[in-house]
C-alpha cells in the first residue's frame, strides 16, 4: 500500500463513486464560506467602505486567496506529502520525523510542532460547525422576520442530530450527502452567473492586481480586511486531513471540475450585487434569490451547513486515531464504520466532545458575526505548522534542491503569517477561545506522551532483565502447565511484571511463554509480510515483536494465528499500571497526578488489542514516576 489512492478506498468503489462521497464530506467546510465571508469583509470593523473599486478589490483578494493557498498549495502541493495515504498534521508529522530521525532534538521539536497543530485544528473542529449552521439558519430572518427567535434553536438540533448520525460512518453519511452538495455548488453558480451577467465589471476581480491594490490602500486596516478575508479559506486544512477516507485523485477532482469554479462565480455574483443594491449588504448570499428561490436556497444551506461540519468531525476521527497510535493520547474506543475503507472510524468519545463544545458555541455566540471573531486564529496558525513540516518533507524526504525548497516555503509563509497576524487583532473580540482549547489539549497531550516517556524509563530503571533471568528459570523445578502464556509489554528487555506476579503466587510456568511487543510505525500501514518477527530466547521462552501502523487497530490473536498459534490455547497475562507520582526531576506534581488521572481512565489494552475477553488475567504493578 504505496499511494494515497489504493491504501484506503479501493478500485471497486470507483472514482466518480470517491469523488461524489468527497464532495459530500471534505468540501462542505470551504463551501459553505460563502454564507458569512462577503458580509464580513464589509461589516463596520473592517473599516472597509462598500464602493465599486473596494468591492472589485475585495473580490479579487478572496479569488487568488483560493488559488493560491487552496489550489496551489494544498490541493496541488500538500496532497502529495501523504503519509501512505494519510493526511492531515499528525500524518505530516510522522513523515517529517522520520525524515530527520537521526536528529533527536529536531525530531522532538517538530513532534512538538505537530501536536501544537492537531490541538488547534480541535479548535477548529468545534467552531466550524456552530458558525456553519448559524450562517444558514440566518437566512430565516431572511425569509421573515418573526423567525428571528428560532435560529439558535433550530440550530442546535441539526447539530445534535449530526452528531448522532456519525456511528453510522462517514461513507453513509457521505452518499446521502453528495448529491445534495453537487447541488448546493450548482446554485452557489448559478445564482452568481444570474448577477454577473447584470453587472460585468466584477469580472475584473480576475485581474490579482486588483486585489494586491486593494490590500496595499488599507494600511493597517490591512489586517482587519485580512481577518475576515480567510474566512473564504475555512476548510483548506479539513481537507488534507480528510485524504485517508478517499484518496488523493477524488479531492482533486471535485476542487477543479466543480468546487472552486462554484466558489468563484458566487463571490463574484455576491460582489455584483452588492454593486447594485449596496441594502443587500444585511444578508449579501440569501440576497441573491429571489422570493421564489430563497425557500430552496434556505433548505440547501442547511444541508450544506451540515456537510460543513462532517469534514471537520471526520478529519478530528483520523486525527485522534493518529493521536493515540503515535502516542500522543491514552487509548479510547474506535470503531470502524466500513470494511472497504479502513480510514473510515467513529470515536464515541471525541463526537460526544465535540457535540458538546460545538452546543456551547452556538449559546454562547448566537450569530455567525459572532463566531466570525472568534474564527481565524486557529486555522491560520495550523496552516503555518503544515507549511514548516512540509519543508522538512520536501527538503529531507523528497531531496528537494534547498533554494527551491526554501524560496517555496519562504512564499508560502509570508503568506501564512499575514493571514495569522489579520486574526491575531480579532483574539480579544473571541479569538482567545479556540487558542484556550487547542493550549488546553496541548497540556493533555504533552503530558501523556512525557508521562509515557517516564514510565519506560521506570521499568527499564527497576526491572530485572529478561535473558539473565530466564537463564535462572530454566534450572529452575517449577511445575509446568501445557498452555502457551503470552506477556504483552512495553519494554522486551526487561521482565514482565506480570510473569514475576504469576511466578510469585500461582508458582506454575507455563510449556511456553511469549514477550510480546506491540510497536507502532510513523507509517499508516503495515504489510502483513512485515508483522511480525520471531526472536527464541530460550527452550520455553520466545520473543515476538508485532508491528502496525498508527491508522491500524492491532489485532494480536489474528497475528499470532499467523504464527501458527491458535488463539484458543494461549493465555494473556497483563500488568495494569497504577502511576504513583513521587517528588523529583520528572514532571511538575500536577502533570504528574494529571498523567496519574489520565493513565486511570485509559481504554482497556484488552480491547486496544482485542484480546479474548476469556483469555485475559489481569496482575497490577506501581509504576514511579
Amino acid at each position: 500500500m504505496s499511494s494515497s489512492d489504493s491504501s484506503h478506498p479501493t478500485p471497486a468503489q470507483g472514482l466518480a463513486g470517491l469523488t461524489l462521497a468527497a464532495l459530500g464530506v471534505v468540501y462542505g467546510d470551504i463551501g459553505t464560506s460563502p454564507l458569512y465571508t462577503v458580509k464580513e469583509v464589509f461589516s463596520p470593523h473592517t473599516g472597509v467602505a462598500l464602493t465599486q473599486a473596494n468591492l472589485i478589490g475585495a473580490v479579487s483578494a478572496m479569488f487568488w486567496a483560493l488559488m493560491l493557498v487552496v489550489t496551489l498549495k494544498y490541493v496541488i502541493l500538500i496532497l502529495r506529502a501523504d503519509n501512505r495515504g494519510e493526511g492531515g498534521v499528525l500524518a505530516l508529522t510522522a513523515l517529517a520525523s522520520q525524515a530527520v530521525a537521526g536528529q533527536p532534538r529536531l525530531r522532538a521539536a517538530l513532534l512538538l510542532l505537530g501536536v501544537a497543530g492537531a490541538t488547534l485544528f480541535y479548535g477548529d473542529s468545534v467552531i466550524t460547525p456552530a458558525i456553519s449552521v448559524l450562517g444558514a439558519m440566518e437566512g430565516l430572518e431572511v425569509l421573515t422576520p418573526a423567525l428571528k427567535s428560532y435560529v439558535v434553536p433550530a440550530a442546535l438540533a441539526i447539530l445534535t442530530g449530526l452528531f448522532l448520525v456519525q456511528r453510522h460512518g462517514t461513507a453513509a453519511v457521505g452518499r446521502f450527502f453528495g448529491p445534495v452538495i453537487v447541488l448546493w455548488f450548482l446554485l452557489l453558480a448559478g445564482s452568481g452567473v444570474v448577477q454577473i451577467a447584470q453587472q460585468p465589471a466584477i469580472l475584473q476581480a480576475l485581474n490579482p492586481l486588483h486585489g494586491l491594490a486593494f490590500l496595499s490602500e488599507r494600511g493597517f486596516g490591512v489586517l482587519a480586511a485580512l481577518g475576515a478575508i480567510v474566512l473564504t479559506l475555512t476548510g483548506a486544512e479539513a481537507l488534507y486531513a480528510d485524504m485517508g477516507h478517499f484518496g488523493r485523485r477524488p479531492i482533486r477532482l471535485a476542487w477543479m471540475g466543480l468546487v472552486l469554479p462554484a466558489l468563484a462565480l458566487n463571490y463574484m455574483g455576491q460582489g455584483a450585487l452588492l454593486m447594485g443594491d449596496p441594502a443587500a449588504l444585511a444578508n449579501p448570499f440569501f440576497k441573491l434569490f429571489s422570493a421564489a428561490w430563497l425557500l430552496p436556497a434556505l433548505v440547501l444551506a442547511t444541508f450544506a451547513a451540515i456537510i460543513a461540519s462532517q469534514a471537520v468531525i471526520s478529519g478530528a476521527f483520523s486525527l485522534t486515531k493518529q493521536a493515540i497510535a503515535l502516542g500522543f493520547l491514552p487509548r479510547m474506543q474506535v470503531r470502524h464504520t466500513s470494511a472497504a475503507a479502513s480510514g473510515q472510524i467513529y470515536l464515541p468519545a471525541v463526537n460526544s466532545a465535540l457535540l458538546l463544545g460545538v452546543l456551547a458555541a452556538v449559546v454562547l455566540a448566537r450569530s455567525s458575526s459572532a463566531l466570525a471573531s472568534a474564527y481565524g486564529i486557529a486555522v491560520t496558525l495550523t496552516m503555518l505548522i503544515t507549511t514548516l513540516l512540509t519543508y522538512v518533507v520536501i527538503s529531507r524526504a523528497w531531496q528537494m534542491p534547498r533554494p527551491l525548497a526554501l524560496a517555496a516555503t519562504a512564499f508560502f509563509v509570508t503568506v501564512d503569517l499575514a493571514l495569522v497576524a489579520g486574526c491575531a487583532i480579532k483574539f480579544f473580540d473571541g479569538g482567545w477561545a479556540p487558542l484556550a482549547f487547542g493550549l488546553g489539549l496541548f497540556v493533555l497531550m504533552s503530558t501523556w506522551a512525557r508521562g509515557r516517556a517516564l514510565v519506560m524509563e521506570s521499568i527499564h530503571a527497576e526491572g530485572l532483565e529478561l535473558e539473565p533471568f530466564l537463564a535462572q528459570l530454566e534450572s529452575s523445578e517449577l511445575p509446568q502447565t501445557a498452555r502457551t502464556a503470552v506477556y504483552p509489554v512495553a519494554d522486551p528487555s526487561r521482565v514482565p511484571q506480570a510473569l514475576l506476579h504469576n511466578l510469585k503466587h500461582n508458582q506454575v510456568l507455563h510449556a511456553r511463554n511469549l514477550i510480546l511487543t506491540v510497536v507502532t510505525e510513523a507509517r499508516p500501514w503495515v504489510a502483513a509480510a512485515e508483522r511480525a518477527q520471531r526472536q527464541p530466547l530460550s527452550e520455553r521462552f520466545e520473543r515476538i515483536t508485532l508491528h502496525y501502523g498508527f491508522m491500524e487497530t492491532p489485532d494480536v490473536p489474528q497475528a499470532l494465528e499467523a504464527l501458527g498459534l491458535p488463539a484458543f490455547e494461549c493465555s494473556y497475562f497483563l500488568s495494569r499500571e497504577t502511576v504513583v507520582s513521587t517528588p523529583g526531576s520528572g514532571m511538575a506534581r500536577w502533570r504528574e497526578r494529571l498523567f496519574g488521572l489520565m493513565s486511570h481512565n485509559a481504554g482497556s489494552i484488552a480491547r486496544h488489542f482485542r484480546l479474548p475477553d476469556n483469555g485475559v488475567v489481569e496482575l497490577g504493578t506501581r509504576v514511579q514516576i
